[in-house]
């Protein structure tokens, strides 16, 4: 019975101390198993931007190796919404990896604390000067990670106030912000949003119209078809209506914020409506992974790689 039982207690301990491997064996050939398609490592057809995250069970939690992992498997570009408030170091060790890669940096976020709140809007000094400050650190920022595009939202409505007031105190604010941003080549690219209605910049139409009215190269729009299509559907419509301000692209498949394929959007459609017409700048990722896991990652890619897949000009 003794002997019974030590070998019975040695296989259970044989088999727990084995498990972590096999656990880790079978997700890497679930993982393996993924088609990435004939195309795998190569660049794509278009300019797709990965965020910090996205890519971190394949790649490792720090973001440059993220950048390095996601450049073998043809990425080429790189958004970073949070980079006015990486430290100094940070910044340029992600500006020199990229440049090292011969990687683009897309959007970070010109935010001051006022995004989300009711501020530019209502025309007070407070929130304009903050507004400006924010511009002008934003300037150093793009240099050291060789930055072109930056995020501007310019807050809540101030129901309180006629929206074609609330509109001519936007331009107001966005004439001075693009004057500080013109001379280096910095582009703020305006941002119509889903997330709730209380937020002043909704539409394509509307972004369409106060970038006409400030009248600068520094001031555009960043198309993100996620929240056009929540909020105004007809998304390759709008967007040949606007096209002449339209600087930046953004990706998200609805519902759900997740990679292309997993909803409702013909993104291979959209995709080639857009090469066709000549784009070729970033097409920032700006949505959730719908899977976990490394598997989940490698299942994101090749979700890009059949919505990449388009037949130019065809």
């Amino acid at each position: 019975m003794q002997r019974r039982n030590f070998l019975r207690n040695s296989l259970a301990a044989t088999a727990a101390a084995l498990a972590p491997a096999t656990l880790l064996a079978k997700e890497e050939n679930n993982a393996a198993n993924i088609n990435l398609g004939p195309n795998a490592g190569k660049p794509f057809q278009m300019d797709y931007a990965f965020h910090d995250g996205m890519f971190k069970n394949n790649g490792g939690a720090d973001f440059i190796d993220q950048i390095k992992w996601a450049h073998d498997q043809g990425f080429r570009s790189i958004e970073d919404n949070g980079m006015l408030g990486r430290s100094v170091e940070q910044q340029q060790k992600i500006g020199d990896t990229l440049a090292k890669l011969g990687m683009t940096m897309g959007v970070f976020v010109i935010d001051g604390g006022d995004n989300w709140k009711t501020s530019l809007a209502t025309g007070k000094k407070e929130f304009l000067d903050k507004f400006l400050d924010t511009c002008k650190k934003s300037i150093d920022v793009a240099k050291r990670c060789n930055a072109k595009w930056a995020t501007v939202v310019p807050g809540y409505f101030e129901r309180r106030l006629p929206i074609g007031v609330q509109t001519g105190h936007v331009v107001d604010a966005l004439r001075r912000g693009a004057e500080i941003l013109e001379p280096h080549g910095l582009v703020m690219v305006l941002e119509p949003l889903s997330d709730n209605p209380d937020l002043f910049l909704r539409t394509s139409d509307q972004t369409y119209a106060i970038c006409r009215a400030v009248n600068s190269p520094s001031c555009k729009i960043l198309f993100d078809m996620y929240h056009m299509q929540r909020n105004e559907g007809n998304i390759i419509q709008y967007m040949n209506l606007v096209w002449s301000e339209i600087a930046y692209f953004q990706i998200g498949d609805n519902p759900g914020r997740k990679e292309p394929t997993t909803g409702e959007m013909n993104y291979k459609n959209i995709f080639k409506h857009i090469y066709d017409k000549g784009y070729r700048g970033i097409m920032g990722m700006e949505h959730g992974n719908a899977r976990p896991g490394k598997d989940g990652e490698l299942a994101l890619i090749a979700a890009y790689r059949e919505v990449d897949s388009f037949k130019a000009g065809a």
